[in-house]
């Protein structure tokens, strides 16, 4: 999966092979195209959060010829039935819904196995993957005008050796740090929502738990209420990730100490999860989320944003596999149509396209997040919406994106309605 870098011009060089990046190139790679990945680590490697696998992710996977739900995608792979909700004083669980245009199952995998199997079903499709080596800066077709992206300046980490690859389109999946998108000018939305994770992992007797956990209020071993919103993701190698997240719409959310957070939580529920100090596996790790299309526009002068680049992540429940292999598949869908026509204008439908399937519904996510940032109206949704089922099932379709585009189900209608209705984000 790893080769020396000897190549000097692609079709498409895509930075980071996450699963954005690796979705990308498998999907460029299977229609004929030459596609180099540049990833600054090695497979495998650690990322925060991201364990659980909505069926939308699922949905992807299977695109991708990847995944069934006996086998699942690599050793690691536990199917879930569907989320645990935790809110107020009641718990409540919510099967993934039956749906014509999802699957109905979800499922657990560390970034571990995902990432690395990501991308190397990229490379069995044809795509050159070089690991260890960071993009350092952007090549453009003239220097003086900086009119078109033209490329990527590199370095190999392990050897210090340096050079530069030629391409006609150049694909950012560089993560939350954005790094590409801020050389040529496209900075984070402070009108966007951010937000902070913690993750660590624990042994746990309830490792084969067939739900994902959410927590909508937290509490430490004291039974002192905590903000933020947490998940607990059971993983089939016999620990959990257990996380929380903060948003920027919290009042607490600057100069909170998140992993003192995240150990006050855990030991707080190590009656039931099993969480304890000596259970703990690895450091305790941080993150940004980067929310609601978040850093735009999504395409500028022959570079796109694919993911976290682009700071899709889901606002109303911090997910972001999904969207990163979605707006994968439509990039590779939109550069292909580009260099078939040797049109670098086609290249602006990927903007316009994401944010028509996307734009509405982030808008509400962002909406969302503001309210959930003030604690009296949390309050009032744990402790009085929780407990109404068919009001729940309605949430849960709308925080996971889960709805069909020609549904019968009223929840799905009134969903789509709204997500119509809401002015683009």
């Amino acid at each position: 999966m790893s080769a020396r870098p000897t190549r000097t011009s692609v079709d498409v060089v895509v930075v980071g092979g996450g699963p954005g990046g690796a979705t990308t190139a498998a999907w460029l790679a299977a229609a004929g195209h030459d596609v180099l990945v540049l990833e600054k680590e090695r497979f495998p490697r650690d990322k925060i959060c991201g364990d659980g696998l909505t069926p939308r992710v699922v949905h992807e996977l299977l695109e991708l010829g990847l995944v069934d739900e006996a086998k699942g995608i690599a050793p690691g792979w536990a199917v879930q039935k569907g989320l645990r909700i935790h809110g107020g004083h009641t718990v409540m669980e919510l099967p993934w819904p039956e749906l014509a245009d999802w699957p109905s199952w979800g499922a657990t995998c560390s970034r571990m196995v995902l990432d690395a199997r990501l991308a190397e079903h990229a490379v069995e499709r044809g795509a050159e993957l070089w690991q260890g080596v960071t993009a350092t800066e952007v090549l453009w077709r003239d220097a003086q005008d900086e009119d078109r992206v033209a490329g990527v300046r590199w370095v190999d980490k392990e050897t210090g050796e340096q050079g530069e690859v030629r391409a006609a389109v150049v694909v950012a999946a560089d993560g939350a740090s954005g790094k590409l998108a801020r050389s040529i000018g496209v900075h984070r939305r402070k009108d966007r929502p951010m937000a902070v994770a913690a993750r660590g992992y624990w042994e746990s007797p309830r490792a084969d738990d067939e739900w994902i956990s959410s927590f909508l209020d937290l509490h430490d071993a004291e039974g002192n209420l905590l903000s933020g919103y947490g998940w607990v993701f059971p993983l089939d190698d016999g620990t959990i990730n257990v996380g929380l997240g903060l948003l920027n719409t919290s009042r607490e959310f600057q100069g909170t100490n998140y992993r003192r957070m995240l150990e006050g939580w855990a030991t707080g529920m190590a009656d039931e999860w099993g969480t304890t100090p000596d259970a703990q596996r690895g450091r305790l790790m941080t993150s940004p989320i980067p929310m609601g299309f978040n850093r735009t526009p999504l395409h500028r002068k022959g570079m796109l944003l694919v993911g976290d680049s682009g700071g899709m992540v889901n606002p109303f429940n911090g997910e972001g596999i999904s969207y990163a292999m979605e707006s994968a598949r439509l990039a590779a869908d939109v550069i292909d149509r580009a260099l078939a026509t040797r049109s670098t204008a086609a290249l602006d439908a990927y903007d316009r396209e994401l944010r028509a399937r996307w734009g509405g519904y982030y808008s509400l996510g962002n909406l969302f997040t503001h309210l959930v940032g003030n604690p009296t109206v949390m309050h009032v949704c744990t402790e009085y919406g929780m407990p109404v089922r068919p009001l729940m099932e309605l949430v849960l379709k709308l925080m996971a994106h889960l709805t069909d585009a020609h549904p019968s189900d009223t929840k799905d209608l009134v969903i789509n309605a709204m997500t119509r209705l809401a002015p683009a984000a």
